[in-house]
C-alpha cells in the first residue's frame, strides 16, 4: 500500500510539473500584472518557444511588456544597492526586438493593461543606453554598437521626456571610434547639436578635425566653449596645441604662461605641458614640469625619456655656451659654464639609462648613451657598442 501511496505521489507530482510547463499568456500575463516579473519571463519564454504562440503578435507584445519591466525592476535594484548583480542584463534589448517583431506582425495590435510598441519604445531609450555603454566600459564594441543603435532609434522616435543632452551621441560615435568606422564623427558633431556639453566631445572632435585635415574647424569648437564656460584643463590644453598647429607660438607661449592650476594633480597633463615647451625648445620649463610629473609615476617610461632628453639639451646649450665664451671671460666663469654642461650630461645619462632598463632594445636611447659615454670616456662605451652593433645586424 505504501509504495502505491508513493507512485502515486510521483505520478501526481509528475503530471503537476507538467502541467506547470504547458505555455500560458494567460499565466504569464498573470505573473506580469501581480509584479512577478522573474516568473513573468520564464512563462513568456516558454510561449515563445512554443510553435503555436510564437505566431501570434500577442505573445511577443507580452514578452516586450514583461521585459521592459524586468529590466526597470532590476536597474531599480541596482540603484538601491550597487552590491546588487543584474540576473538580466540584455532585458532591454529582448525588450525592443519583441515590440519591434510585434510591430512587424501587427501594426493596430492593443491588449488590455499593456503597454503597445508606439508607446513603449520611445521609453526603451534609457535602459538601451545604460546597457550599452556598459558594453562599451567592459570593450564589447560591436555589442555596444547594436545596442546603442537600438537606443538612438527609440531616442529619436519623440521628443524624450528626459533629454541625454547628447552623451547618446557620444557614447556611440566613441564606439565607432574603436571600430574605426568613419562615422564616428557625423556623431560626434550630432552630440554637439544636441547639447552635450561632454569635454571629452571636444577633445575627441579636435583631433579627429586634425586627422581629417579640417582643424580650422576646430573654431567653432573653442567658441562653444567658451559658452559652456567649461573649466576643463585638458580642453585649454588642446587649445594650446590647436595654436601650435596653426603655428601661433605667440598664442601659444601667452596661453603656457596662464596654464590653469589644476593641470598640477594630473601626471598626463603636466607631460603634455612639457611635451609643448620641448617643441618650443625651452627645455628647463620643460624639465620643471616632468619633475612634478615624476612624483607621481617613478618609473614612468615617457617621464623619464623627456627629462633624459631634456637634460641632453640643456647639456648641448650650455657646452654650445662654453664653446663660444670670449677668451677675456674670468676662468672661473668659464670652468662653472663647463662643469653646469658636464653636471646636465650625467643627469641625461641617469634618465636615459632607467629607460634602458625598461626597454633594453631601444636603438634610439642606446645611440644617445653612446654618444654621452664617448663625450664622458666612459668604460661603458665599449659594451654600448657591442650591443648596438648585434641589435643591428639581427
Amino acid at each position: 500500500m505504501r509504495n502505491k501511496l508513493v507512485i502515486l505521489s510521483l505520478f501526481i507530482f509528475s503530471l503537476c510539473t507538467t502541467m506547470a510547463q504547458k505555455p500560458s499568456l494567460n499565466r504569464a500575463y498573470n505573473a506580469f500584472a501581480n509584479g512577478d516579473y522573474f516568473e513573468a519571463k520564464e512563462l513568456i519564454d516558454l510561449c515563445v518557444n512554443d510553435p503555436k504562440l510564437s505566431k501570434k503578435a500577442l505573445t511577443y507584445l507580452y514578452k516586450g511588456n514583461i521585459y521592459l519591466y524586468l529590466a526597470n525592476h532590476e536597474y531599480e535594484k541596482k540603484r538601491e544597492d550597487e552590491r546588487y548583480l543584474i540576473r538580466f542584463p540584455d532585458a532591454p534589448v529582448q525588450a525592443y526586438d519583441a515590440f519591434i517583431k510585434t510591430q512587424s506582425m501587427d501594426r493596430q495590435i492593443d491588449a488590455y493593461n499593456i503597454l503597445t510598441p508606439d508607446v513603449a519604445l520611445p521609453s526603451l531609450y534609457g535602459l538601451l543606453y545604460v546597457y550599452g555603454v556598459d558594453e562599451l566600459i567592459s570593450e564589447r564594441f560591436q555589442s555596444a554598437k547594436n545596442v546603442l543603435e537600438k537606443a538612438i532609434y527609440c531616442y529619436e522616435l519623440k521628443i524624450p521626456d528626459l533629454p541625454l543632452h547628447g552623451e547618446l551621441y557620444f557614447y556611440y560615435a566613441y564606439t565607432l571610434e574603436n571600430l574605426k568606422d568613419a562615422k564616428a564623427l557625423s556623431f560626434y558633431e550630432k552630440a554637439l547639436h544636441d547639447g552635450s556639453q561632454n569635454p571629452n566631445l571636444f577633445l575627441r572632435l579636435m583631433e579627429l578635425y586634425k586627422i581629417e585635415g579640417t582643424p580650422e574647424k576646430s573654431d567653432q569648437l573653442f567658441e562653444k566653449m567658451k559658452q559652456i564656460e567649461t573649466q576643463d584643463p585638458a580642453l585649454y590644453l588642446a587649445e594650446i596645441d590647436y595654436y601650435f598647429f596653426k603655428k601661433d607660438t605667440v598664442r601659444v607661449k601667452k596661453m603656457l604662461k596662464e596654464v590653469p592650476a589644476s593641470i598640477y594633480g594630473n601626471p598626463d597633463l603636466l607631460v603634455n605641458v612639457a611635451n609643448f615647451y620641448i617643441q618650443l625648445e625651452e627645455y628647463d620649463d620643460a624639465k620643471s614640469y616632468l619633475i612634478r610629473a615624476l612624483q607621481y609615476d617613478k618609473e614612468n617610461y615617457i617621464i623619464l625619456y623627456n627629462l633624459g632628453v631634456c637634460y641632453y639639451y640643456l647639456s648641448e646649450n650650455k657646452f654650445k655656451e662654453y664653446n663660444e665664451m670670449d677668451y677675456s671671460t674670468e676662468m672661473e666663469e668659464i670652468t662653472k659654464i663647463k662643469k653646469e654642461s658636464k653636471d646636465l650630461l650625467a643627469e641625461a645619462e641617469f634618465y636615459f639609462e632607467k629607460v634602458i632598463l625598461k626597454d633594453p632594445d631601444d636603438l634610439n636611447v642606446l645611440n644617445i648613451l653612446r654618444s654621452i659615454y664617448g663625450r664622458n670616456d666612459s668604460p661603458k662605451y665599449d659594451d654600448i657598442v657591442k650591443k648596438i652593433e648585434s641589435l643591428e645586424n639581427k
